[in-house]
């Protein structure tokens, strides 16, 4: 079925609100996920928010937390969410770091003790819409196996980056596994096999099962490659933020822990030197103007197809899952009693 942002907006607040949040976080965390269905990526979508309202009834995300930090050096802020909602905690760091930046040319948040972040192209978006470059990464439960390896050891490691260039800026999101844990989720709700090579079940044996790959390990992207960037990227996080390695978090894809994992926020400010902007958006649409392998599939530029999906979607709505819907539907009670004033 299709509904429309406005609508996933709405239903989404509606039931943040009712469990405590007040209207401008609930409409923050709605958007972050609601912005991800728009995109294309429901793995990141609505399909989290039974878990994270589930959270918030049982204690374990504090909806009006915005974090508590403090100017651990000149451009380094450090942050104790709070058990916060991810978006609010990183938002409220994004502004203390904007009003440090223009003065350092780089501040840097290091957050611990947060909710989960959702896409992380969010925030690296309204960096850039600044002017400015972003850089978010974020860690994880232990999801992914090392490469030669069978077992989960490490998280899935996130990166975002955006840079202005001109009317758009470029904007790179991904995981350092094949595949988000989130995107296992989603095909294993919908009762989709997923592609080979994606993943191994409990016992390290190879699955195309998405239930029985939710409970296994993901392969690194790129092989030596994706597990080489994501293992530094997790001892990146955890020195900077103080967050504990992969086998050591929990939180991000359950109702029953508190979230420990961390997550770095860097903002930086770009050369001021004249037509640099203008220079970068030439040499993204030399790119995309350069010869394609497939006469019928033009050279792209990351962004560009979420950019059209989300186009379209804004126009005609988004699919999500009539089951999905239902279920979200059905949330909407009056919060617990513990939860009210």
């Amino acid at each position: 079925m299709n509904v429309t942002e406005r609508a996933a907006l709405d239903l989404g607040t509606e039931l943040l609100e009712a469990r405590g949040a007040p209207a401008a976080a609930a409409r923050l965390q709605a958007g972050v996920l609601v912005e991800a269905e728009l995109k294309g990526h429901p793995s990141h979508g609505l399909q989290r928010l039974p878990r994270l309202l589930a959270r918030i009834e049982r204690g374990l995300a504090d909806p009006r937390a915005e974090g508590r930090g403090h100017w651990r050096a000149e451009a380094l802020y450090e942050v104790d969410g709070e058990n916060g909602l991810g978006p609010v905690v990183a938002m409220a760091a994004l502004a203390r770091l904007n009003e440090r930046v223009a003065a350092s040319g780089l501040a840097l948040a290091a957050i611990r003790n947060s909710n989960h972040l959702g896409m992380l192209a969010y925030y690296v978006e309204q960096v850039a819409a600044a002017g400015r470059i972003g850089v978010a990464i974020s860690s994880s439960e232990a999801l992914v196996h090392p490469f030669g390896g069978t077992r989960a050891m490490l998280g899935t490691n996130p990166i975002a980056i955006a840079v202005p260039a001109g009317a758009r800026p470029l904007v790179v999101d991904l995981a350092t596994s094949v595949v988000s844990m989130g995107k296992i989720h989603h095909y294993a709700a919908a009762g989709r096999p997923i592609p080979e090579g994606w993943a191994r079940d409990a016992d390290g044996l190879p699955t195309t099962d998405a239930a029985s790959a939710r409970h296994g390990a993901i392969a690194p992207f790129g092989e030596a490659k994706g597990y080489g960037l994501g293992i530094a990227l997790e001892l990146l996080v955890s020195a900077i933020a103080g967050s504990p390695p992969a086998p050591e978090v929990r939180g991000t894809l359950d109702a029953n822990s508190v979230c420990n994992k961390g997550d770095i926020l860097l903002v930086i400010e770009p050369s001021a030197a004249p037509g640099v902007a203008a220079g970068l958006a030439a040499y993204l649409d030399a790119v995309r103007a350069s010869p394609a392998a497939d006469p019928v599939r033009p050279v792209r530029i990351p962004g560009d197809d979420a950019s059209r999906r989300r186009a379209r979607a804004l126009e005609d709505g988004f699919e999500i899952d009539s089951r999905l819907w239902g279920e979200l539907n059905a949330l909407r009670i009056r919060a617990p009693s513990h939860l009210e004033g």
